[in-house]
Formats: structure tokens, C-alpha cells, sequence
């Protein structure tokens, strides 16, 4: 089994996008640092970043509530996990910016849950992080984990040493189109090129209610093996909600070629 070893000491976990399936991914992360912290393991810094403020087509669909109205969203669940569980998570109210929040770039775990190709380019701007990237669908999602954006380089690494990867290709170097505007393609992307929230979409039966959960819970996943130190053997997963499956790419030259040379 080839496994993914970056060989850094992780400093800081970095979540950016606080929204129906980052919402639930802040919760794995308190709930992780705070086992850390009763281990008596080292607990990195933990940041959320966010711009959005609740709105009531949020509640019910993401981890807010009426109280939480007009409050910034990576304020409001920093502010209840630290009370809850007695954590120091940071939040910022600002659009993420790699080159003022990432403070430690070769040991940052970042993560990323937005839906805009701006925002994805800005988190593929961070060199040298461990960025895992997760996106959803009207009913499937996706989570990618990498640290290499350039093509040479991991081509230099393609077969690994020893079983060990020191590094994978990110959400960006496998599938470009992400940093790409949308195209319309169906009715679910032409109402979000019309402006439509994720939450306003579930509203009209247009997205799962709990695709965000199950792509959170995938990426729960890969950032606990990233902070405990468990051997990562997979670079890319994709879970659908309809026919309840997932199914993850092994790291190994064979599942890695084929999106480097489809370039």
C-alpha cells in the first residue's frame, strides 16, 4: 500500500468556507482537536474563515440558528466550540487571502468548502499546504487531498519511493476546470449562475439535504489521518448520495498518470 507522507509537522488547520458542507466540517475539526488536546498530543492552531453573514435561508440547513442572524458565520461556530468544548479556534470575517492568513505554509492543513472558482483559486495559491478540497453536487461530492500544484514536479515524484509519496497533485493540477467560471449545465448550475444559494437550492429540491454531511465526513476522514499521523492511501474521493456509495483512488502510478497526461 503507497501511502501519503508530506513530512511536515502540522502548525495550523485552516477551514475556509463556513456554509452548509464547511459548517459541518468545523464541527469534526473542534471535536478532533479537542480528543487532541485530551491525548495530550500537540493541538495545532485552528483559524475558520468566512466574509458570510447568516441568513435565515440558512437555518435548518447548516449549523445555525435564528439567534445567529446577521452574525458572521465563522465568528458564530468559532465562538460556540470554544464554549462547548473549551477550544481557542480564531475566526476571520474576510474573503480567504493566502498570503496574509497562511502563517506557516509548509505546515498548513488547509481546507477548503467553497463554490466559486475565485475562492478555489485563491486556496491554490497557497504553496506548499496540504490542501484538501471539497466540493458537492446535487447529490454527490467530491474530496481531493494534495500539496503539489506544479505538473514537472510530480511528475518527478509519480512512482513514490519506498511506498511514500512525499507529494500528490491538488484539486487544481487534477481538475483544472475547477478554477474555470461555471458553465450552465443543468437547471441546479444555471439557478447558481443566477445567484442561488446552496441552502436556497435544497429549499427547492434541487440539492440532498445531507450531501453536505457525507462530503464533510469524507473529509473528517483524511483530516484526522493528516493530524494523527495514519497512513493516507488515498488522493481522491466521491461519495454519492444516490446510489449511497463511495469509491477512492488509490495513490499509485497508475490512478495519477492519466490526469497528469490529460493535460
Amino acid at each position: 500500500m503507497n501511502t501519503f507522507d508530506p513530512h511536515i509537522h502540522i502548525k495550523e488547520v485552516i477551514l475556509v468556507g463556513l456554509g452548509g458542507t464547511g459548517a459541518q466540517i468545523a464541527r469534526c475539526i473542534a471535536r478532533l482537536v479537542y480528543d487532541m488536546g485530551r491525548a495530550r498530543l500537540h493541538v495545532p492552531a485552528v483559524r475558520f474563515i468566512d466574509p458570510d453573514a447568516v441568513e435565515e435561508k440558512n437555518i435548518g440547513r447548516q449549523l445555525f440558528s435564528y439567534g445567529d442572524l446577521g452574525q458572521n458565520k465563522a465568528r458564530v461556530l468559532a465562538a460556540r466550540f470554544n464554549a462547548a468544548l473549551g477550544l481557542s479556534i480564531s475566526a476571520i470575517d474576510q474573503p480567504f487571502d493566502a498570503a496574509k492568513h497562511v502563517t506557516h505554509s509548509r505546515s498548513t492543513l488547509l481546507i477548503g468548502a467553497v463554490d466559486n472558482e475565485q475562492a478555489r483559486a485563491e486556496l491554490a495559491s497557497a504553496e506548499n499546504a496540504v490542501w484538501i478540497d471539497v466540493g458537492n453536487h446535487r447529490n454527490s461530492a467530491q474530496v481531493i487531498i494534495g500539496d503539489q500544484s506544479d505538473r514537472e514536479v510530480m511528475l518527478q515524484h509519480i512512482d513514490g519511493r519506498d511506498g511514500i509519496y512525499p507529494h500528490l497533485p491538488n484539486a487544481a493540477l487534477l481538475f483544472p476546470q475547477l478554477l474555470e467560471p461555471k458553465k450552465p449545465s443543468e437547471s441546479a448550475q444555471e439557478m447558481r449562475d443566477a445567484g442561488l444559494s446552496c441552502a436556497e437550492l435544497v429549499a427547492m429540491g434541487e440539492q440532498g439535504l445531507f450531501v453536505n454531511d457525507l462530503a464533510a465526513s469524507v473529509a473528517a476522514q483524511y483530516i484526522w489521518r493528516a493530524l494523527y499521523r495514519q497512513p493516507i492511501s488515498t488522493f481522491a474521493s466521491f461519495v454519492d448520495g444516490d446510489s449511497l456509495s463511495l469509491r477512492s483512488l488509490p495513490i499509485c502510478r497508475d490512478e495519477l498518470l492519466p490526469f497528469l497526461e490529460a493535460q
